[in-house]
């Protein structure tokens, strides 16, 4: 296993995390467990999760707890082996103080993620999504005053745009605080919204550990034109977590197969080496039911993409000439 640096913070990580989001349901406590452990195995020490992380049992408002609770169970033995990630924001209940990135829901929330995943402290604590209601300072003084505990040692984003990287490392310089040392974006091959936020994140020692590189299963083949979804793909277990099928995205998705294998690798593999050679890349979150999944990832990191393809999926799958705002609206 070859690590990165993860960011500005001198960790050193595998460029494949595992993603647990689907702990629960469809993985099982018991099988998950075993993944996590047969991942470390393989020289995977990321692994990211979430308070509000219960599987495909999630739904808006729900409690959560489900994901954590099962890491900190297979960790029992092994926490010394990994970099542990886990998120805060995502609504965790129906109440006004049951989301969002105030001090009362940060504090609040890390003790829970602490007691559930079984541990003194959490390596890398990501605000999960922007706040609107909560201003960045507040965010900040927050997670300054839970690393000043020792309760959490590096800060990170998820879903957060470059202009608000930008103030957060501002406010750190000029208010004190912890800097922010990673960008958890949606980035795939079939969403490029988060391209131009790259260049920022590599300049500013901002590692990237995208979400979604294989966009549900989308980009590793399994999908084909014309035939219906295999049965233990996402397609056929969750449709709402997919995006609509139409010949537009067969042509793409083929065009991707047609140039993995002209570089000689399966399809998944030669996605995940596409997205680690973009700017700023640490490591790659990527959720897996089986631990084929995990060793296919890993086997990603051998292969290499010929240069003349950069151009080439460039311009079979552009990234938008404007960055969409879908969440923050």
């Amino acid at each position: 296993m070859q690590y990165r640096v993860l960011g500005s913070s001198g960790l050193m990580v595998s460029p494949i995390c595992l993603g647990t989001m689907t702990f629960g349901v469809p993985v099982a406590e018991p099988e998950a467990i075993r993944l996590v452990h047969e991942s470390i195995d393989l020289g995977i020490n990321f692994i990211d999760t979430a308070n509000a992380y219960e599987g495909y049992s999630r739904v808006l408002g729900s409690p959560g707890g489900v994901a954590e609770r099962i890491v900190g169970k297979a960790l029992q033995d092994r926490r010394d082996q990994v970099i542990l990630a886990t998120k805060v924001a995502a609504p965790i209940g129906l109440g006004p103080l049951d989301r969002g990135l105030s001090a009362v829901h940060i504090l609040r929330e890390l003790e829970n993620s602490l007691r559930r995943l079984a541990t003194d402290v959490i390596d890398l604590y990501i605000i999960h999504w922007p706040d609107k209601a909560t201003p960045l300072e507040v965010t900040l003084s927050a997670m300054d005053q839970a690393v000043r505990q020792g309760k959490v040692r590096y800060f990170g984003a998820s879903n957060h745009s470059a202009w608000q990287l930008c103030k957060l490392l501002w406010l750190a310089d000029t208010q004190g605080g912890p800097k922010v040392v990673s960008s958890q974006i949606p980035f795939s091959m079939l969403m490029r919204e988060f391209q131009n936020d790259l260049e920022f994140c590599q300049g500013h020692g901002i590692g990237v550990t995208p979400y979604q590189p294989f966009q549900g299963g989308l980009l590793t083949g399994k999908y084909r034109r014309g035939q219906p979804p295999p049965g233990d793909s996402r397609a056929a277990e969750h449709p709402p977590w997919m995006r609509e099928f139409n010949n537009a995205l067969f042509d793409q998705l083929e065009g991707v197969e047609s140039m993995a294998r002209q570089a000689g690798a399966p399809m998944a593999q030669y996605v995940l080496a596409w997205t680690l050679a973009q700017q700023a890349m640490s490591s790659l979150v990527v959720g897996a039911k089986r631990i084929d999944q995990v060793k296919d990832a890993v086997a990603s990191l051998d292969v290499e993409i010929p240069g003349e393809h950069f151009a080439k999926l460039d311009q079979l799958l552009a990234p938008p000439w404007k960055q969409a705002d879908p969440i923050r609206g």
